[in-house]
């Protein structure tokens, strides 16, 4: 499934609004785009009716999951690989491919789907090696922008201009009454994944970064975990990671990739934002997470991490863990080069933040 995977799962409505209001390429490559999308969404649309049918009500009624734990920060900070490591805790949960990817309906088609998505799913991840699967923990934006129509990642799949899709972007939230249908959605999405099992749920979303104080609000005792990583491996990585996706998924001609100015100055907005909002929260509810030490030593990491949290660190998590570093023994991450004017930049720009962090 390497074409259009972010926009394939939204509901056929949805899609329509989607295609009405944004820009859309007449060329041969994105009309057979469309034509996937369309017959996606039909599907989408027949088990989401069953699915409202069967559930609504009950996932209604059912109760807001307990102290989430969100993990936040700028892309290509090592959040995926902490959001993986979680999910060998037993006791945890966090969102999969296949939830974000139908999260109108997942209840009630995964069994229809499985083997369809065996057959169209890559074995990895287009901008790196991490592995992919229905199963596999993937970040709920995917599922924020098919349910609400309301996600930067819309500029992404229908891009204005060449300019950073996120470039006019200091908010991720809509406003109005836009904004509580936004909420529900995501309170209902919350719901549906803990209305089988009552698990902690862990989101990994660097979108939800500039979400911190609608999500306390929607949340009370949600517990975040800023992971940050050197800009020096960020900002290349980034670069690389949007204009892979754009790629694969816009339906205009219009988007280009990022710059480095572009990334540096998002990232600068990033950890302005993250600092000031995770202050304002209470410090038994924050956590901030280095990725050099999760890399280094994960189990040591992780300790610390569930020990401030007060979380227990089961027997069956730690051996668990201890498979998964040996599967990820083999593991090559990419390699970026920077120039050594492009490094001096990046320093110049963001010493504030790499003073505080300990980069400088």
């Amino acid at each position: 499934m390497k074409n259009s995977y972010l926009t394939a799962g939204t509901n056929l409505p949805q899609l329509i609004k989607l295609l009405r209001r944004n820009p859309v390429s007449y060329h041969p490559k994105y009309l057979l785009r469309i034509l996937f999308l369309l017959q996606s969404a039909c599907w989408s649309s027949l088990f989401g009716y069953i699915e409202n049918r069967r559930f609504r009500k009950k996932i209604e009624a059912s109760p807001i999951p307990k102290a989430p734990i969100f993990i936040i920060g700028h892309w290509r900070t090592g959040s995926t690989l902490l959001h993986q490591i979680m999910n060998l805790d037993p006791n945890m949960s966090t969102p999969t491919l296949f939830q974000v990817a139908e999260p109108g309906c997942f209840l009630t088609s995964y069994k229809y789907y499985k083997p369809i998505m065996k057959l169209l799913l890559g074995k990895n991840r287009p901008m790196d090696q991490v592995k992919l699967g229905m199963d596999e923990p993937q970040e709920d934006e995917y599922a924020i922008y098919r349910l609400t129509n309301h996600s930067p990642l819309e500029r992404l799949v229908f891009p204005i201009n060449s300019r950073y899709f996120l470039r006019n972007y200091t908010s991720f939230v809509p406003e109005g009454s836009e904004k509580t249908k936004w909420e529900n959605q995501i309170l209902n999405f919350f719901k549906k994944l803990n209305f089988e099992e009552d698990k902690t749920i862990v989101s990994k979303n660097p979108f939800n970064s500039l979400r911190i104080k609608e999500l306390t609000s929607l949340f009370p005792d949600a517990r975040f975990i800023h992971i940050y990583r050197h800009p020096h491996e960020v900002i290349p990585s980034t670069m690389h990671l949007w204009k892979i996706v754009q790629k694969q998924n816009s339906l205009n001609s219009n988007g280009a990739p990022p710059s480095v100015d572009d990334v540096i100055d998002y990232l600068d907005h990033f950890w302005n934002v993250i600092r000031q909002d995770l202050s304002s929260i209470s410090s038994e509810n924050r956590y901030v997470l280095r990725f050099e030490d999760l890399e280094k030593d994960s189990e040591k990491a992780i300790k610390d991490l569930y020990s401030y949290f007060r979380i227990p660190f089961s027997d069956i998590f730690r051996d668990n863990l201890e498979s998964f570093r040996q599967e990820l023994q083999g593991y090559h991450k990419n390699q970026y080069h920077l120039t050594t004017e492009e490094k001096e930049q990046i320093s110049k720009r963001l010493k504030p933040h790499m003073e505080y962090f300990g980069y400088l």
